[in-house]
């Protein structure tokens, strides 16, 4: 039984945890009839971080976005966004959210101002032309604000549809698919335009482009056939998804191939150049320091020594296939 001062504690731990969460999943399923799209799907997103939410086609993504801005309801589980539950309190939910969906629904007979206006109408907000030309600077539409949406390039559309999800001045921004179909040029633009909004905001968005996830992204979601197979930062995530890793050697002299395999933990060798070794070793077991001994003993030098980590795209195959 726990002491009235250990419950006391335990209730101040959860407080305290709520608050530094923005998204709280909790076995989320969703039925469409006989199929299953979420499986008892949990997780939770930090207040001010970017989650990539990743995963092959008809994985789950945009449903669970759908379930998270209260556009679709879940069939079991809850969730919780900046502390309300979706469905006892779903206008608060998408008070507190900014939701791109992944076909950005435009009027694209409406002037871009024009659009912005009447989404800042919708929320009620005070001072309409000043928000709006606040929204116009943070995602640089100045050269096309004057211009109807229906003429606008995609990457020009999508800034649109950002500067629709964040006229109300969400804590929280869900993005599906925010850059799909742009090209090189308007992908860093909205890349860079989405690393400026996780400096103030909590951002969940979920994206084909794995290398865009590195480069922008605190952590990391992957879901697969309605479950979640991945959840950690990049770099955990690359050197965590298997048994052994690969060290590259560079040494200034020969060794012999015997000495390298000798050393506790060391898998197998392979030469891969003049000087140069491929070594396989135990993931739990640090070959380096024994290799610097090693070195020094045969008064030689380490030029370079890296470990080798699987790419996020081979990861990303490996987890959903």
């Amino acid at each position: 039984m726990l002491s009235g001062f250990q419950i006391h504690i335990f209730a101040l731990y959860l407080t305290l945890n709520t608050k530094l969460l923005s998204i709280e999943v909790l076995n989320i399923s969703k039925y469409y009839q006989a199929q299953k799209a979420l499986d008892k799907v949990s997780f939770s997103v930090n207040k001010g971080s970017i989650t990539g939410f990743l995963g092959p086609n008809g994985a789950g993504k945009s449903t669970m976005m759908k379930i998270l801005t209260c556009f679709l309801p879940q069939s079991e589980g809850t969730a919780k966004v900046c502390g309300f539950d979706i469905y006892e309190n779903p206008f608060e939910v998408r008070k507190c959210v900014g939701y791109l969906p992944e076909h950005n629904p435009l009027y694209l007979d409406m002037y871009v101002k024009e659009y912005l206006s009447f989404a800042a109408s919708v929320y009620k907000i005070k001072n309409v032309n000043q928000k709006v030309k606040e929204m116009i600077e943070i995602t640089g539409l100045q050269i096309e604000q004057n211009k109807k949406i229906g003429a606008l390039s995609k990457g020009y559309r999508q800034r649109v549809g950002l500067a629709q999800a964040l006229i109300h001045n969400p804590e929280v921004l869900i993005l599906d698919e925010p850059t799909t179909g742009l090209d090189p040029n308007q992908l860093i633009e909205i890349r860079n335009l989405i690393k400026e909004l996780g400096k103030e905001k909590t951002v969940l968005f979920s994206t084909h482009i794995l290398q865009e996830v590195k480069a922008v992204c605190d952590n990391i979601i992957i879901i697969n056939k309605g479950k979640i197979v991945a959840n950690s930062d990049a770099k955990t995530l690359q050197t965590s998804n298997k048994n052994q890793s690969i060290l590259l050697l560079e040494l200034e002299r020969e060794i012999s191939l015997q000495q390298l395999q000798e050393i506790s933990g060391v898998i197998a060798v392979k030469n891969v150049g003049t000087r140069r070794w491929h070594i396989a070793f135990n993931k739990d077991k640090d070959i380096r320091q024994a290799l610097m001994q090693l070195a020094l003993s045969n008064s030689n030098t380490i030029l370079s020594m890296k470990i080798e980590e699987d790419s996020l795209e081979e990861i990303f195959q490996k987890l959903t296939t």
